[in-house]
């Protein structure tokens, strides 16, 4: 959380998406004929609109070296497309989730947690390329054409707007339901152009392949599969083989006799990158949560789950029914922040309180809000009670919805929390580091596992850390390898 942040606004989303004309389009891959409600001018509308807001959400990660090697290799790939005028932009994200992603019109971001979990140029150049090939094959022009709006799943930054707030399930699910999943000719298809593009920038798409091999073992494996690539792809080990067979392929018509694979390289790039999350942006830890730059620290009730971005932070009950919000409200008054609120989303005010919260000034309000449900088009009420508390210069809302029939079961539970709001005051949460990959070379011939003990990795996180090298733990290294170890933070746990 990295707040004060823009506001990440639901509404102006869909009023991007909405930009499309009726017809149909060429395919630029194919150059087939294709279902296309969008324009290219109104895709790249709808990218330079979501643009602001990814990196609203996110933020972006502050690595100039490693953003522009990220640009350059972008822009590389991009040229030899078969859209080389897009606007292309290319965008580190600061967020530990191993994900890449592509939006309409040419903006394609990658995630920290993915550079940090390549073991490669290659790697990067293939998955880039697949990115890439998603923009310029017009995967989520086709999708949006398709599914129109309905089917979008959305959490953003309408604060306890009733539509939103309608949809508990969706959640903790985050950010990952802007993104839909591609079907499976779209990821064969990417998968092709991914070899395709890396193999013409002279990298070794093989090395895409084995990258799989790290997502399965990431999503749990065969046996515990859960959604990679943050569910908009498939199951990786399904495209491992293809990728391989489509690499022999392009390398057959290429006329290099060599391919780049460039570890070391890559492996110095990312030298004391951040790896998992950061504590500065606020860390959970016994049942509360931190946020060590804003010094601030409230209790998460027994069984939510919380989500984390830099604009906001959301938890919700264990049974979906629930739901709570705290983010930056406008202006320093409280009293004046709670009356907007109240007025923006019609609430009728039952109380209104001035009581202050752990010795910092509040204004809380407890209410109903009554709304459509949109499927059945029966009204509702929802129970919210919402709190405004000035601390450090700011207004804090923290706030807490439900069915109104349910919200006396929740309100309990929902008012600890506001009510624990304090200063956070304890060193050691302030100080908390983040931890960092660390380069380290094998000095001896050795296993990977012994590698990583002699190197401070303790015996519960070796398997974290074999998959974090691309390799098994029994893996032979020589003298003088390179493999990622970590500094700062603490290797015993996870803040």
């Amino acid at each position: 959380m990295h707040l004060p942040r823009s506001r990440f606004s639901v509404l102006s989303l869909l009023t991007a998406f909405v930009l499309f004309c009726t017809g149909c389009a060429t395919n630029p891959v194919t150059g087939k004929r294709q279902l296309s409600l969008i324009s290219e001018e109104s895709e790249i509308q709808m990218g330079q609109q979501y643009d602001p807001q990814v990196v609203a959400e996110f933020g972006l990660y502050d690595d100039p070296q490693l953003q522009a090697f990220l640009s350059e290799k972008g822009n590389e790939m991009a040229a030899i497309s078969e859209r080389p005028n897009l606007p292309w932009t290319f965008r580190l994200v600061d967020s530990d989730v191993v994900n890449a992603f592509a939006v309409p019109g040419g903006f394609v971001y990658f995630t920290r947690g993915i550079m940090a979990h390549f073991n490669n140029e290659a790697q990067f150049a293939g998955v880039l390329g697949h990115e890439i090939g998603h923009v310029t094959a017009r995967h989520t022009v086709a999708q949006q054409s398709k599914q129109q709006l309905a089917q979008i799943g959305l959490i953003g930054g309408m604060v306890l707007s009733p539509e939103l707030a309608s949809q508990g399930e969706s959640l903790m699910q985050g950010m990952q339901l802007l993104f839909l999943k591609f079907g499976r000719d779209a990821e064969s298809q990417s998968d092709e152009l991914g070899v395709k593009y890396s193999t013409a920038i002279g990298y070794d798409s093989k090395e895409m392949a084995g990258f799989f091999n790290t997502l399965d073992k990431l999503s749990g494996g065969a046996e515990n599969r859960a959604p990679s690539f943050l569910s908009t792809h498939p199951d990786p080990l399904n495209r491992e083989a293809r990728v391989l067979e489509l690499t022999q392929q392009a390398q057959a018509t290429d006329n290099r006799t060599t391919y780049e694979v460039d570890r070391d390289s890559y492996l110095r790039r990312i030298d004391g990158i951040i790896l998992g999350a950061d504590p500065k942006q606020g860390f959970t830890e016994g049942g509360v949560f931190y946020h060590p730059d804003l010094r601030f620290q409230f209790g998460i009730p027994q069984g939510w789950a919380l989500v984390n971005s830099p604009t906001m932070v959301q938890m919700g009950s264990p049974d979906n029914n629930a739901l709570m919000q705290m983010r930056l409200a406008q202006g320093t008054d409280t009293r004046a922040a709670a009356q907007q609120f109240a007025e923006q989303n019609k609430v009728q005010v039952a109380s209104t309180s001035d009581q202050a919260i752990n010795g910092l000034p509040a204004t809380t309000i407890v209410g109903e809000i009554t709304q459509q449900d949109q499927q059945s088009g029966q009204t509702q009420k929802l129970g919210v009670i919402t709190s405004f508390i000035a601390y450090g210069g700011n207004v804090y809302m923290m706030a807490g919805l439900s069915q109104a029939q349910n919200f006396r079961k929740y309100a309990p539970a929902m008012q600890n929390s506001i009510r624990s709001f304090t200063e956070l005051r304890d060193q050691s949460k302030i100080n908390r580091q983040a931890e960092r990959i660390k380069i380290v070379t094998v000095s001896n011939a050795t296993t990977l596992q012994q590698a990583l003990l002699d190197n401070g990795i303790p015996q519960a996180r070796l398997q974290e850390f074999a998959i974090l090298n691309g390799m098994d733990l029994n893996t032979q290294l020589p003298a003088g390898y390179l493999i990622k170890g970590v500094s700062g933070g603490s290797t015993s746990i996870r803040p």
